[in-house]
C-alpha cells in the first residue's frame, strides 16, 4: 500500500483563510482495546475489529481536505506499524495514565513541531467516518475549544483547540457534560452521523455498518464470518454479518463469505 503523506503546511493551499488541523488519535494496545466488543465478537476478533476501526478513521481523517497530520499515541507495535504505513505519526503512549493523558502527550509531541498547530482529538473507533463530514466539523469548530457529542448524546467522538488554546481533554463516561462544564462549546451540526458513530457494542457496528463503513472494516467483518463468526448484541440478535450481506457497507467481502 502507498503511504500517505500530509502537506507540511499549516493553511490549505490557495486558502490562507482556513488552517489545516492536526489530529490525535489514541489507540490502546489491541489485546485491551473493545472489551465491550469481546462477548460479540470474541477473540481475536475484537482486537482485530479495533485495528480495523483505527485503519479506516486514520484513513479518512487524512483523506480530508481540512487535515494536515495524523498523529496515533498507541504502545501497540502491530498498530503502530499498520497506521504508519497508512501516512499516520505514531508516538509511543508515554504516560501510559490512560485516554486523557495520552491525548494530552499527543498534542504536546505535535505543538512541539509545529507550535501554531490546531490540534483536535478524534476517537479511534469511527468505522464509517466521511472526510468531507469530518471537514464540515472542522470547519464548525472556529477559536477556543469545540467538541462533537456522540451519537447517543453522552459521549464525545472529538474534541478541538486552535491555536495557542490547551487541548484539555475529558474524555470517559459522561465525557459530553464534562467538555461543556470546561467551557468547550458543542458543535451541533446535523448530518455529520459518521463523525458522531463510534462503536462500541455490536448494536454501534450495526448502526455503523448501515452509514457504510470503510474497507479495513469491511474485511475484518468478512474474515469473521468466514471462519463463521458473527459480531452479536447483547440479547443475542445477530449485529453484524459479512459486509456482502450488510446494506450500506462501502466493501463487499470479494467473496469471502460463502
Amino acid at each position: 500500500m502507498m503511504k500517505r503523506t500530509a502537506p507540511a503546511q499549516t493553511e490549505l493551499p490557495g486558502r490562507p483563510d482556513r488552517r489545516l488541523w492536526h489530529v490525535v488519535v489514541p489507540l490502546k494496545p489491541l489485546a485491551r482495546a473493545k472489551s465491550r466488543l469481546g462477548p460479540a465478537a470474541g477473540e481475536p476478533g475484537r482486537g482485530r475489529l479495533a485495528l480495523a476501526f483505527a485503519l479506516d478513521t486514520v484513513g479518512a481523517a487524512l483523506d480530508c481536505p481540512a487535515v494536515g497530520s495524523v498523529t496515533v499515541v498507541t504502545d501497540d507495535a502491530e498498530a503502530a506499524g499498520q497506521l504508519a504505513a497508512a501516512g499516520a505519526r505514531v508516538v509511543p503512549d508515554a504516560p501510559r495514565a490512560g485516554l486523557n493523558a495520552a491525548l494530552a502527550h499527543g498534542e504536546q509531541r505535535v505543538r512541539a513541531a509545529e507550535p501554531g498547530a490546531a490540534v483536535a482529538a478524534l476517537n479511534a473507533d469511527l468505522p464509517a467516518l466521511r472526510p468531507a463530514e469530518l471537514a464540515r466539523v472542522l470547519a464548525a469548530a472556529g477559536g477556543g475549544r469545540a467538541f462533537l457529542a456522540d451519537a447517543p448524546g453522552v459521549g464525545t467522538t472529538l474534541l478541538a483547540a486552535a491555536p495557542g488554546v490547551a487541548l484539555a481533554p475529558a474524555f470517559g463516561v459522561a465525557s459530553r457534560a464534562r467538555h461543556l462544564a470546561s467551557g468547550a462549546r458543542e458543535i451541533g451540526l446535523r448530518g455529520v452521523d459518521s463523525v458522531r458513530q463510534d462503536v462500541d457494542t455490536g448494536a454501534d457496528l450495526r448502526v455503523a455498518l448501515a452509514l457504510g463503513v470503510g474497507r479495513h472494516t469491511a474485511a475484518a467483518l468478512a474474515r469473521l464470518a468466514a471462519y463463521g463468526g458473527e459480531v452479536r448484541d447483547r440479547d443475542g440478535e445477530g449485529a453484524a454479518r459479512c459486509p456482502q450481506h450488510a446494506p450500506g457497507a462501502r466493501t463487499a467481502c470479494d467473496g469471502v463469505c460463502g
